[in-house]
């Protein structure tokens, strides 16, 4: 067979490695892998990336979406916390205080802390192990993902280039926060490991750097300008650090 005969799509190729493909287009993708090396290798990287994300994360992709996330509740009115709702779930957090990393006001309240945290969290392990679509705007449209966002949440939503840290754009989407829309961004690096930034609208104007964790997975929570940043990854709070220092260094660098 050749390529006239087997227009394989992209989305086929998607398919084939998520065992969605259609029976009777199996051996034709299969055919024309065999003939194009460079895309089979390709589609090979992508079952790899799979196997690693399922390895880890299939018990929680299982677990039902949380009501926080549903999307009608953009339009809800802003929701009212209680003190300590999220505790279950948030195993130890501290305050922040190295150079580049002072707070500019009063302790952030508790409920706000929580409610970030946890809301960035649930998103993050929710969209972490998808692989056809962990975003609604990819990574290569990120001029029209930053302006969408910004339009959609009412300040100026970046996605700052965390390259010198590893990590490539996969892309964002739009989600519901605790005072209104939410963007959401998420990186992922050469070995499958993927971080996200959450951000949305405070009350506070600025509070200090917290950590959080949840089973293996970490956030660091800070505010400035009004504007709640969460940078969500895996247990290694090393690394999440430098991550979240590289985004809070740019974020302060644009005046956001």
């Amino acid at each position: 067979m050749n390529d006239r005969k087997i227009p394989v799509t992209e989305d086929e190729l998607h398919a084939y490695v998520d065992g969605e493909l259609p029976a009777e287009r199996r051996a034709d993708v299969e055919a024309w892998l065999g003939a194009h090396p460079d895309e089979a290798e390709r589609v090979q990287s992508w079952r790899t990336m799979a196997e690693m994300l399922h390895a880890r994360y299939d018990a929680i992709a299982q677990e039902p979406v949380p009501a926080r996330l549903e999307l009608e509740r953009l339009e809800r009115r802003p929701r009212q916390w209680l003190y300590g709702a999220a505790a279950a779930v948030l195993v130890a957090f501290v305050a922040g205080g190295s150079a580049g990393w002072v707070a500019h006001g009063a302790a952030n309240a508790p409920s706000t802390f929580q409610s970030f945290t946890a809301d960035a969290l649930d998103a993050h392990r929710l969209y972490v192990v998808e692989v056809r679509h962990p975003v609604e705007v990819g990574g290569n449209e990120r001029d029209h993902l930053q302006a969408w966002l910004t339009r959609r949440c009412g300040w100026t939503v970046f996605a700052p280039n965390l390259e010198a840290s590893g990590l490539k754009l996969v892309g964002g989407r739009l989600l519901p926060g605790p005072n209104g829309p939410a963007s959401f961004l998420m990186y992922e690096g050469a070995s499958g490991e993927r971080y996200t930034i959450y951000t949305a609208k405070t009350e506070n104007g600025a509070t200090q750097m917290r950590y959080a964790n949840t089973d293996k997975d970490g956030a660091l929570f800070w505010a400035e300008h009004g504007v709640g940043y969460v940078v969500s990854g895996g247990g290694d709070r090393d690394r999440l650090t430098k991550v979240a220092q590289a985004v809070y260094d740019q974020a302060e660098k644009k005046g956001s």
